[in-house]
Parts: structure tokens; C-alpha cells; sequence
């Protein structure tokens, strides 16, 4: 082999390594971005004091433990009277449905008796008196004084015999059936105050971590005001931004590597979703080369092995070569 072989040799070996190493040291495309977990917000549903805080910030909590607790002083009583209600509307319409006693109904006949006698004595007393209207002996004022204890007596009978005609009746249908529909209302109004009730009385309604408490022992939130915050999920999810260069690359359920400081290997995870929608600066304000500026927010899945790791650690996903 002559020099100029040998020469041609040795130049071609030194491109190929310069390739080979160019090729080894260039990065797989990545994401930056942190461990983030799905947060719920527990809003006080009355404007009641804190009568009892459960919990710590950062403790794990199960499905249905107590977290706070608010004042139920004022919905206790207003259930209270409700149940009040219920029992007196109750009885009514027990008594409504049984209709009237037989000593109610012998009463009354006593009555209309007692009635027709007073008035019977009253018409004698008027017939005697009348005649001697003209005369020294009775006067005028007499005689209209007597006619007029005659129609009060009178009238006592007929509103006697109404009274009893009422019980040998008995009830009308159209009264038990208001009075049912009111102690049906009543009913569910206690519902609703006893709902209210359990209301006031905050539980985590999943497991997970008690992120803050921003309000403590006797504050007195207004309504809507958000008295925990916890984190759920069995693991925490990577939220990433992914650069306008690299969006054609990322696809739903794609595998990628997630890197957190402090650990040696790599968490596994796989995309489970990316935004249609950029973020950061306008997309419609760009044009040409300024549109590598925009990202798009995916979230990463991972698995059990993260579920100790805390949230807002920042964390670096390499992401699928750009297929050319």
C-alpha cells in the first residue's frame, strides 16, 4: 500500500469518529417542568367558626376521616324545630284521620240542647213582654231588649247545630290531604337542615395529603372561603412544557424518562395528555422563527415508585427523537 492509500485510510477513519461521536454526544430532546399532584378544594358552606381542627398540614388522611370541624350550634336548633314540627303535624293529621270522639260528638249535642232551651226561654220571655210594650208597666227599651236576647239565643242554636253537624261529619278529605302535604314539606326541610348539618363537618372525600389549612381554631370563614386543600392520587404526575420544536414528536401514552434530582434512576412514565393550545406568549403575535418560543403543557403518568415523592420538585422528561 503506498502513501497516498495509507493517507486516504486515516482521513476516513478520523470522519467516521468525529460522526460516530458527534452522533453519541448529542441529547435526547427534553422537557422541563414539576411533580404535581391533583388538589381538591373544600369550601365552608356556612360562615360558621372552627370549632375543631383534626388534622396536620402534610398528613396522609383516608376517604371519610374528619379534617375541621364548624360551628353547628345554629343548624342544630333549626333542625330542632323542624323535628318539633314533624311530631306536632303528626299528631294532627293522626287526629285529622280518626276522625272526631264519641265524647266529642255528645258534648256538642249537650250544647245545641243547652242552646235551644236558652233560646226557648228567651222567645217565652219576648211573647210576654211584647203585648205590654204600650203599656205603664213595660217599656219600649223593655220589650227591644227582649227581642234581641231572643235572636242571640237563636243564633247560639244554629251555630250549636253547625258545630255538631261538623263532628257527625267528620273530616274533609281536602284537610288531610294539606295536612300531609305540609308535614311532607316539613319533612324534607329537616332533611335538608340534617344535610347542612353533615355539611359543617369537613371530610376528605379521597385519600391523600392535607396540603393547607388556611384558617385555624375560632376563625370564622365567610361562605365559599376554601377550608383544606388536599392532594390525591396514588403517585404524583409530571407537569411539563414541551417546546414548539418538539409538539409534533409528543403523543398520548408515549413513554418517556423522568429525571429528579436526588435519584439516581430514572422514574418510567408515559404521556397522558398535551394541550391543543400553547402557553406563554400569544401564538397569534408570532410568526417565522419567534414561534420556537411556544410550549405546550403535557402531564406525564408515573408509577407506583413515585408515590413518596413530595410535590414541586422539578424533574427533566426526555422526550420521542423528532421523526424526520
Amino acid at each position: 500500500m503506498n502513501i497516498r492509500s495509507m493517507g486516504a485510510v486515516v482521513v476516513g477513519m478520523t470522519v467516521a469518529f468525529v460522526m460516530l461521536a458527534s452522533g453519541c454526544s448529542r441529547e435526547s430532546p427534553r422537557a422541563l417542568g414539576t411533580l404535581e399532584y391533583d388538589r381538591i378544594t373544600l369550601p365552608a358552606v356556612a360562615s360558621e367558626r372552627v370549632v375543631r381542627v383534626a388534622v396536620r398540614e402534610g398528613e396522609r388522611v383516608h376517604k371519610g376521616q374528619v379534617l375541621l370541624q364548624l360551628d353547628p350550634t345554629q343548624t342544630q336548633a333549626a333542625l330542632d324545630a323542624d323535628e318539633a314540627r314533624i311530631r306536632q303535624q303528626q299528631a294532627l293529621l293522626e287526629q285529622l284521620v280518626a276522625g272526631p270522639r264519641k265524647e266529642d260528638i255528645a258534648q256538642a249535642r249537650a250544647n245545641l240542647k243547652a242552646a235551644q232551651a236558652q233560646a226557648q226561654q228567651a222567645r217565652d220571655y219576648y211573647r210576654r213582654v211584647q203585648p205590654l210594650g204600650g203599656s205603664d208597666y213595660v217599656s219600649a227599651s223593655d220589650v227591644d231588649n227582649a227581642r234581641a236576647a231572643m235572636d242571640r239565643a237563636t243564633a247560639q242554636v244554629a251555630a250549636a247545630r253547625a258545630a255538631l253537624d261538623v263532628l257527625l261529619h267528620g273530616t274533609r278529605p281536602e284537610q288531610i290531604a294539606q295536612t300531609r302535604a305540609t308535614l311532607a314539606a316539613t319533612r324534607q326541610q329537616a332533611r335538608a337542615q340534617q344535610v347542612y348539618l353533615d355539611k359543617l363537618r369537613i371530610v376528605a372525600p379521597r385519600d391523600g395529603i392535607v396540603d393547607s389549612l388556611p384558617y385555624r381554631l375560632g376563625d370564622q370563614p365567610p361562605v365559599g372561603a376554601p377550608l383544606a386543600v388536599m392532594l390525591v392520587g396514588k403517585a404524583p404526575y409530571a407537569r411539563i412544557y414541551v417546546p414548539e420544536p418538539l409538539r409534533a414528536s409528543v403523543h398520548d401514552g408515549d413513554p418517556v424518562q423522568v429525571y429528579v434530582d436526588g435519584r439516581d434512576k430514572p422514574l418510567a412514565g408515559h404521556v397522558r395528555t398535551i394541550r391543543r393550545e400553547p402557553v406563554y406568549t400569544p401564538y397569534y403575535a408570532l410568526n417565522g422563527e419567534d414561534t420556537a418560543r411556544l410550549s405546550y403543557l403535557a402531564e406525564v403518568t408515573l408509577g407506583s415508585d413515585a408515590a413518596k415523592l413530595p410535590a414541586g420538585l422539578p424533574v427533566r422528561v426526555t422526550l420521542p427523537e423528532a421523526k424526520r
